[in-house]
């Protein structure tokens, strides 16, 4: 008959070996995501003006952490709707930007029909000073011929 002094012991020591190996996993992850957030932090502070930096920041963060803690199924249940919100979310902000950086442009004329009108006018230009500069070497010539 087994000694359950033993069966005791081998439990207690599997407990307690289980339970150091998640602390140590806990201390990991914690450290890694620490880590994480203070090197995104100290990226923010370089991008502070680009909102852009630190959506993509918070992102990587995200998935740091993400990737390095496990998901049980009912996690997974849970968070799918949140997942698909946080893409729908981030769709229209890149959306917003794109047309706010459109108008922006436009209203600084800087559009294709904008670019063309400049390169014209621009051709215009050179295509003037190229005459002008034509027309006074050969009066620059024809002075130095008839002098």
């Amino acid at each position: 008959m087994p000694n359950t002094t033993d069966h005791d012991t081998n439990a207690h020591d599997t407990t307690t070996r289980l339970r150091d190996g998640l602390d140590t996993a806990r201390e990991t992850v914690s450290n890694a995501y620490h880590t994480g957030v203070d090197k995104a932090s100290d990226a923010v502070h370089g991008l502070e003006s680009s909102p852009v930096g630190i959506l993509v920041g918070g992102l990587a963060v995200g998935l740091i952490a993400g990737a390095l803690l496990p998901r049980s199924q009912r996690e997974k249940e849970l968070l799918a709707p949140v997942g698909q919100r946080i893409s729908d979310t981030a769709r229209s902000a890149v959306q917003a930007a794109r047309e706010a950086g459109q108008a922006e442009l436009e209203t600084r004329g800087l559009t294709k029909d904008g670019a063309r009108e400049q390169v014209r006018g621009l051709v215009e230009g050179v295509v003037q000073a190229v005459s002008t500069a034509g027309a006074a070497a050969a009066k620059g010539a024809k002075q130095n011929a008839d002098g």
